[in-house]
């Protein structure tokens, strides 16, 4: 497994009421408690809010985010030690119900979902038109088993904009291994439907591994100081942060 493999995943192509579509969803909270994902995001964001003590507010944006389950569970967890955060929360698809961000708002959280092709919303931090206004800006980033949906040329050209509007950026993708291989073709046993069982195996051969998305992220040793990392038994980790001055 040396190269990456890109395939489009099954889930990309239903819409977003297809009853198989609205199943996988559900499967991917499984997958998610299997790999760890939520720990993950915790030590991230604990890690970052030591470096921003003393801030009113903190600026979170998740691109794709699905129906934001993810981040609620990581909300939760942080709202008894975390300051204010007004979160956005973008996905393609319209999958964000009111009652979520109503949960949300009763931990602190103002979340606002933003329906939206991730590829536009990097193009909007080039537009020539908006030059002349300061860019919406985050102090944290972040994603899950998403980036490896993406083909390395576009890959590098979200990642230069996530670099222009984001303090810091924290990533968590499939590990391209054999050991995770082999776990994708067993999610059947969590219940898992024949999308998820399909898409989990592209989802590895798609995956990371070394220093793949340390070669893509720009301008690294000059402005950003980047750790790429295995975690867990199936993941694979990457952290931006701006290189500390001494």
């Amino acid at each position: 497994m040396r190269v990456r493999r890109i395939a489009r995943e099954t889930l990309d192509d239903l819409a977003e009421d297809d009853p198989a579509a609205m199943r996988s969803r559900l499967d991917l909270r499984r997958v998610h408690r299997a790999m760890g994902t939520q720990a993950m995001l915790l030590r991230a964001l604990l890690s970052m809010n030591h470096r921003q003590r003393g801030r009113a507010t903190l600026r979170v944006l998740e691109l794709g985010a699905g129906d934001g389950s993810l981040m609620l569970g990581v909300a939760q967890a942080l709202a008894p030690v975390w300051p204010k955060v007004e979160l956005t929360l973008l996905d393609a698809q319209a999958l964000i119900r009111p009652d979520t961000v109503a949960r949300f708002a009763q931990l602190g959280w103002r979340a606002v979902a933003e329906v939206n092709d991730v590829f536009d919303w990097a193009a909007g931090s080039r537009d020539p038109r908006l030059m002349d206004r300061a860019p919406q800006r985050w102090d944290l980033i972040v994603t899950s088993l998403f980036l490896h949906h993406f083909e390395d040329e576009h890959l590098a050209g979200l990642l230069e904009a996530i670099a222009q509007r984001g303090e810091r950026f924290f990533a968590t993708e499939p590990r391209r291994a054999g050991l995770a291989l082999a776990a994708s073709h067993l999610v059947g046993l969590l219940g898992a439907n024949w999308v998820t069982r399909q898409d989990a195996v592209l989802s590895v051969h798609a995956g990371f591994r070394d220093q793949e998305l340390s070669a893509l992220w720009p301008d690294v040793g000059h402005r950003w100081q980047v750790q790429e990392y295995p975690a867990g038994l199936f993941s694979h980790c990457f952290l931006a942060q701006p290189l500390e001055r001494n």
